[in-house]
């Protein structure tokens, strides 16, 4: 079901924008992040690179197989958060993150500035945001998104232009019939992210275990 909508909703954009053209970010910008990374899914990076492939034409930004990622939340500037604070955002987590959990990655749907895989069930991913949500509340941080809002996904290119989707959702949908990939996720990420070269790149802080 979650994936038949993301195709319908997908199906229904008309026009894509450039996903980079964001105010707020730079070069120099460094944000800390919760998200879910794969370094170790060999077959999530084969997908994404099949994927990639059969879009390369379109000239999107592919995402590298050690950048894909589920962004979580955002937990604040790192210019705005001493290493104190960054200890306290990880102490508030630690108690209160949810057990390990399976998810499924389901070619192919997108957005008005991305391409990316569906990502079901949702119920354990907006578990774990919900907690991360909580434990940041008592230090005065709050996610841009409540749990409420928040809609899982996995983007395997960046759309960098102004453009008509009609050609990118022709390409996506004959992707629809790759096989999709288990995760199992077993830790969530506290990361520095950055932009690099029309990519996001980022450092872990720490990597906490699920319960």
């Amino acid at each position: 079901m979650i994936a038949a909508h993301d195709h319908a909703a997908f199906d229904a954009v008309e026009t894509m924008v450039d996903h980079w053209d964001r105010p707020g970010w730079t070069a120099q910008t460094r944000a800390y992040y919760w998200m879910l990374t794969f370094p170790d899914s060999p077959a999530l990076a084969d997908l994404a690179l099949r994927c990639q492939q059969h879009l390369a034409p379109l000239g999107l930004d592919p995402v590298p197989d050690d950048g894909l990622h589920i962004t979580l939340t955002r937990v604040g500037s790192a210019a705005a958060l001493p290493l104190s604070r960054v200890d306290d955002v990880i102490s508030a987590a630690v108690p209160l993150l949810p057990v390990t959990f399976r998810l499924r990655a389901v070619p192919l749907a997108g957005s008005r500035g991305a391409v990316r895989l569906t990502v079901a069930p949702w119920g354990p991913v907006l578990a774990l945001h919900s907690a991360l949500s909580e434990s940041m509340a008592p230090l005065g941080l709050t996610p841009r998104k409540p749990t409420a809002l928040f809609r899982p996904h996995l983007s395997l290119a960046y759309n960098n232009r102004p453009r008509p989707a009609a050609p990118v959702i022709e390409a996506v949908a004959s992707l629809r019939e790759l096989a999709p990939v288990d995760l199992h996720v077993q830790e969530v990420q506290l990361v520095e992210l950055r932009r690099e070269d029309r990519a996001y790149r980022w450092d872990v802080v720490k990597s906490l275990p699920l319960g």
